[in-house]
């Protein structure tokens, strides 16, 4: 069984940062893009962030590019999402998932992920 854990949300001021992290577990980490997706109150599940298997390949919602980056390392078998400049409109629940096959590179679709993990809070005050 793939576990993915995520950590790192919080409650941040509007214009702050904040990382989060999804500590993975289960077969094979480093062969699978991994994803950031978020949900808000309300509104279905939207994609955040993509990362391919190296990490040399990245792609963002056009919402949050330039202001978050995501990143992974490998040997931790983590993957982390660096949000900065946060707004009250990231307020959701982000959540991480893993690519369905290891021929995915990185997509923005949700379909093309199996495994979740269970979600972390992230609210933005203004």
């Amino acid at each position: 069984q793939v576990q993915l854990v995520e950590s790192g949300g919080g409650l941040v001021q509007a214009g702050g940062s904040l990382r989060l992290s999804c500590a993975a577990s289960g077969r094979t980490f480093s062969s699978y893009a991994m994803g950031w997706f978020r949900q808000a109150p309300g509104k279905e599940r939207e994609f955040v962030a993509a990362v391919n298997w190296s990490g040399s390949n990245t792609a963002y919602a056009g919402s949050v590019k330039g202001r978050f980056t995501i990143s992974r390392d490998n040997a931790k078998n983590t993957v982390y999402l660096q949000m900065n400049s946060l707004k009250p409109e990231d307020t959701a629940v982000y959540y991480c998932a893993r690519a369905i096959s290891t021929l995915y590179t990185g997509s923005r679709r949700q379909d093309a992920y199996d495994y979740w993990g269970q979600g972390t809070q992230v609210t933005v005050s203004s």
